[in-house]
């Protein structure tokens, strides 16, 4: 089944979606699209049923054929600060703010959202299986932070943040439990199971 272009034709409307929510470690990646209505974007969905090298393909493709769009972040510091909730709904503002044009609508991947500004917003739960630009905001938000991750291993190879991106995964908190943290992993979650 093919994902949905738009939700209002004539308006001008930006997908959003975030990555990283559940990791241990890292900052939180947001982005926005403004998808053009004069091109297609062959095999959008949601980043987490598509294979590592086809994301990297269609980010080529949106960041080639989108009208608009733009990554945002709140790192591992500022998640501690506001909450995860709250770091993935302004690093989408982040990414809002660097987009270019104020869009007419926003679609949110999800139930909620933090207003922005004065602009109309939707929220669709599994909205990257639905709409086409908030499945390639899920591919941007993702493939930029697995880039950032990558570089964040070289710093700190001993938690295999190659292979599962700050994700709570054996190895991770194996690492954890015989290295301990890192200036990179978000204190106010539970790194370790049973503590």
């Amino acid at each position: 089944m093919s994902l949905r272009k738009f939700f209002q034709k004539k308006v001008l409307e930006a997908g959003c979606d975030e990555a990283g929510r559940g990791c241990l470690a890292g900052p939180v990646f947001a982005a926005a699209v403004i998808l053009d209505p004069k091109k297609s974007i062959k095999g959008l969905n949601d980043s987490k049923k598509l294979s590592e090298q086809m994301r990297y393909s269609l980010r080529f493709e949106i960041e080639q054929n989108a009208l608009f769009w733009a990554v945002g972040s709140y790192s591992n510091l500022e998640i501690d600060e506001v909450n995860i909730l709250k770091a993935s709904f302004y690093s989408m503002h982040r990414a809002l703010d660097q987009l270019g044009v104020e869009p007419q609508l926003l679609l949110i991947d999800g139930n909620r959202f933090i207003q922005y500004k004065n602009v109309a917003h939707t929220c669709i739960i599994k909205g990257d299986a639905i709409f086409q630009s908030i499945a390639a905001a899920s591919i941007l938000a993702k493939t930029y932070r697995d880039d950032h991750m990558l570089l964040l291993h070289d710093e700190f190879p001993h938690y295999s943040w190659d292979q599962n991106k700050g994700y709570p995964t054996e190895k991770h908190r194996k690492g954890i439990k015989l290295h301990g943290t890192t200036p990179y992993h978000r204190m106010t979650f539970t790194l370790l199971k049973g503590e």
